[in-house]
């Protein structure tokens, strides 16, 4: 980051671990988006920090980091995704069993119709004529947690509209990367977006 002249700012938004179980719940279900509106105001902070250049910023999570380009991409240079849920009917309808329940206790239930309709207005796939900058898509092949489908179905719904994607798949890994090769090349991958995006 020093080398290419960026700062990082990571933030502890709504929903977050850190600030106790009140805290994270502040970001579950329909409060989901608080959490997006705190990265508006992260963005608002660094418009206004002469320390930073507000024109070159490039956000990098999962779901958030695609919410934040889908709700305040005028402000940015585009976005990193890692393993992001860009639909959530999808994704809570198929997740395995195991984790189901754990995910509609932290996202809603999606077999409620008004939670539906909710969870369908939030999620970037539903949104993705909204996104206008790049991004690069970081997916382990073998997620268990958010399948790589999930990053496939955006890519391509972005690429037919002619948008710039990046995606680097790691054949064996899976929602995070083990391996030091691959996290290697996942830092690569970045550096090189990031200096292609300033």
């Amino acid at each position: 980051m020093n080398e290419l002249g960026f700062a990082v700012a990571a933030p502890n938004v709504r929903g977050s671990s850190g600030y106790g179980k009140d805290y994270m719940a502040l970001g579950q279900g329909l409060l989901r988006e608080d959490a997006v509106k705190d990265m508006g105001a992260l963005l608002v902070w660094l418009g206004l920090d002469t320390r930073f250049d507000a024109k070159h910023v490039v956000v990098s999570g999962g779901y958030l980091a695609l919410a934040t380009l889908v709700n305040y991409g005028e402000r940015l240079r585009g976005a990193v995704d890692f393993a992001g849920i860009t639909d959530f009917i999808d994704y809570l309808s198929t997740t395995a069993p195991y984790l189901q329940s754990l995910a509609r206790a932290d996202y809603g239930d999606e077999r409620n119709p008004d939670v539906r309709a909710f969870l369908r207005s939030i999620s970037p796939l539903t949104n993705a004529d909204r996104i206008a900058h790049p991004i690069l898509e970081v997916h382990g092949r073998n997620d268990p947690v958010v399948p790589i489908g999930q990053s496939d179905e955006l890519a391509n719904r972005l690429h037919s509209r002619g948008g710039t994607v990046w995606f680097l798949q790691a054949s064996g890994e899976g929602h995070t990367f083990a391996r030091r090769a691959d996290r290697d090349a996942c830092y690569r991958a970045f550096a090189q977006f990031l200096a292609s995006v300033r």
